[in-house]
């Protein structure tokens, strides 16, 4: 077991049974009567009995709120304040589980310090008021919102997500352990970890890299590509530690730099069909790598100069069973004529297209949309 800073604001905790540290990673931020922001699959999983027990070794109060879907809506986020004030005063807040749990956690703390509603943060560095201080602690191999200070959260009635961004919404403490992963099945592994990979691949290219976010970018690539395949098997604790922290990597390479137009296509996937978001970015990428290649052909090199990026990431696609055409996904190719030209003009006004190495115009969204029914 390992720790580190990673920055100036961020204290990284790295290894097995890792989990073990939690109380002590807690007082250690003046924290007494804690917030735990999860989902019910954690707690069915047995990972939130292993939360409790550790912080039974210092007596902490703990008020657990589980009611968190995948890609959480404001509609959780509320839910999850109201439910704090309840359990009032609340002196910290542990997100635990996969991107969702961490993201609606750190929402959470948005309004329970600084009022309002999500929307009031959408952007960057919005927040007036101090945050309390707050724990992750990711239980998938992929997500990298541990090592970021947006949240990602979703309107309710529109399904637009909003990225609301402040340095003191960053965890202050980071917990990797691998052993949490043990439940993670297959299929889960192999959509979670594409999407570590993406954020690898679109980080290093983004408008906004720069020497540090790549240096971050190109060691979790090295990580997460020479890992991908054994972490599929639950048994593979070293590999899985292995993804973990690339995973991180690549989330600490975000916050230093941006992402591009496979995760701007993908929110759009997401919200019409329901489509997990791994899955969706996986569907967009390598046709985004393709489109790229003119601008950033170079750098995609950097990355693998043993072969084309593009057909890399599809074999990795292939090894973990995941699906390379929305048909796969059960959406029907009739519906394509209609339901194109809404995606691309929606994927047009995501976040993260401005950042894409190559502009895109919204034929150019349309294009990439094709490619996948």
């Amino acid at each position: 077991m390992v720790s580190f800073d990673s920055d100036l604001s961020q204290r990284v905790i790295f290894g097995e049974n890792s989990i073990e540290k939690l109380a002590e990673s807690t007082v250690a931020l003046g924290g007494s009567r804690v917030l735990i922001v999860t989902d019910p699959g954690i707690q069915e999983a047995g990972i939130l009995k292993r939360a409790y027990s550790a912080l039974n070794s210092e007596n902490i109060l703990r008020y657990v709120f589980t009611d968190v879907a995948p890609n959480p809506t404001t509609k959780h986020v509320e839910a999850a304040v109201q439910f704090a004030k309840v359990n009032a005063p609340i002196d910290l807040i542990i997100g635990l589980g996969g991107g969702s749990a961490m993201d609606c956690a750190k929402g959470t703390n948005f309004l329970l310090t600084n009022g309002g509603k999500m929307e009031d943060y959408w952007g960057t560095n919005k927040a007036t008021q101090p945050m309390l201080p707050s724990i992750g602690i990711p239980t998938t191999i992929g997500t990298g919102s541990e090592a970021q200070s947006f949240a990602l959260i979703a309107q309710e009635e529109t399904h637009i997500k909003m990225a609301c961004g402040d340095k003191k919404a960053q965890f202050d403490t980071v917990i990797l352990d691998p052993t949490l992963t043990k439940t993670l099945p297959k299929s889960v592994a192999a959509a979670t970890s594409i999407d570590a990979i993406a954020h690898a691949i679109e980080s290093y290219v983004s408008t906004k890299r720069n020497v540090m976010s790549q240096m971050y970018s190109l060691h979790a690539w090295k990580l997460l590509d020479a890992n991908f395949e054994l972490a599929l098997d639950a048994k593979n604790l070293k590999a899985r530690g292995k993804m973990l922290f690339g995973a991180y990597l690549a989330g600490v390479a975000i916050e230093n730099s941006m992402l591009g137009a496979a995760h701007a296509c993908a929110n759009p996937l997401t919200a019409k069909y329901g489509i997990t978001h791994g899955i969706a970015v996986a569907l967009m990428l390598p046709h985004v790598i393709r489109f790229n290649k003119m601008v950033v052909g170079e750098s995609y090199n950097e990355l693998f100069s043993v072969g084309n990026l593009a057909d890399k990431v599809e074999t990795l696609m292939q090894t973990g069973n995941l699906p390379n055409t929305l048909q796969d996904c059960s959406v029907q190719h009739s519906v394509r004529s209609t339901d194109v030209p809404t995606l691309a003009k929606e994927a047009s006004v995501q976040w993260t297209a401005q950042f894409n190495p190559r502009p895109l115009d919204i034929h150019d969204f349309v294009r990439l949309y094709e490619q996948i029914f």
